[in-house]
């Protein structure tokens, strides 16, 4: 009897510690996915295609669709950084709601984005919502951006 009562008392300190060791890793990775959406939206901030180099692959896998339409590649995503620095004047994209799933060497996240912007033409102030999802993937032990695709907030239906 006192056996088995041991082996329960180990049983139960083994699950605690794998169930602990989970939830460590989750809150690891999250740290890490939104570090990694925070040095996204930095770039994007900053219209930056140095700190976008960091953050983006530079494959011919590399794609980023939006509502303009497609880029394909490295230098083609440069095309967003050059959108950004010549029609704003100031940028702030602000991301809420990161999701993630981590495969090991690719990981997908999605999130709800606010970018909120000054029109150079003007100086008007201009706000646009929506939601994005990215695909990661680990090139040589770096987490690098392979794949953007974001569009407008979800219509709601109302009965």
């Amino acid at each position: 009897m006192m056996k088995a009562h041991r082996v329960k008392q180990v049983i139960i300190l083994a699950v605690i510690f794998i169930c602990h060791k989970a939830n460590s890793q989750s809150v690891t990775d999250s740290m890490l996915f939104n570090n990694l959406v925070t040095q996204y939206a930095h770039s994007i901030d900053q219209a930056d295609t140095a700190l976008g180099s960091d953050v983006w692959s530079h494959t011919d896998e590399v794609s980023f669709i939006s509502p303009r339409g497609n880029e394909y590649g490295w230098n083609g995503v440069k095309n967003i950084y050059k959108f950004f620095g010549e029609n704003f004047s100031a940028r702030k994209l602000s991301f809420f709601q990161l999701k993630f799933a981590d495969y090991g060497n690719v990981a997908w996240l999605e999130f709800y984005w606010i970018f909120d912007a000054i029109l150079k033409m003007n100086n008007s102030p201009v706000q646009t919502k929506g939601r994005e999802t990215q695909i990661w993937r680990k090139v040589n032990d770096e987490w690098r951006l392979v794949h953007v695709h974001y569009s407008g907030m979800p219509d709601t239906i109302q009965d």
